[in-house]
């Protein structure tokens, strides 16, 4: 299925609701529900980064969609060294 046949409004939401996720993201990260090097706050960013490019498909910015691939790179990358890291030593 390609998004020209999804109606625009649908894409429109899915941009919505990806700001949505950003804004439950910081709120989690400030009350201390999750921490800023968790696998769930990189997860939950990588999900809005990826659903707000979504809704720029019907109304592209450049610098909107550049600032959404950053936090894509930033949030894969966060995964991979919170998923990879080698155990800690026992002190």
């Amino acid at each position: 299925m390609t998004l020209q046949l999804v109606p625009p409004y649908l894409i429109e939401s899915i941009g919505v609701f990806g700001f949505g996720l950003y804004v439950l993201n910081y709120t989690l990260l400030t009350t201390r529900i999750i921490g800023g090097s968790s696998v769930q706050f990189f997860a939950l960013n990588l999900t809005a980064a990826l659903c707000v490019l979504i809704g720029l498909t019907i109304n592209f910015n450049l610098a909107s969609a550049l600032i959404q691939v950053f936090w894509v790179c930033m949030s894969l990358i966060g995964i991979a060294l919170n998923t990879f890291r080698p155990p800690a030593e026992p002190a």
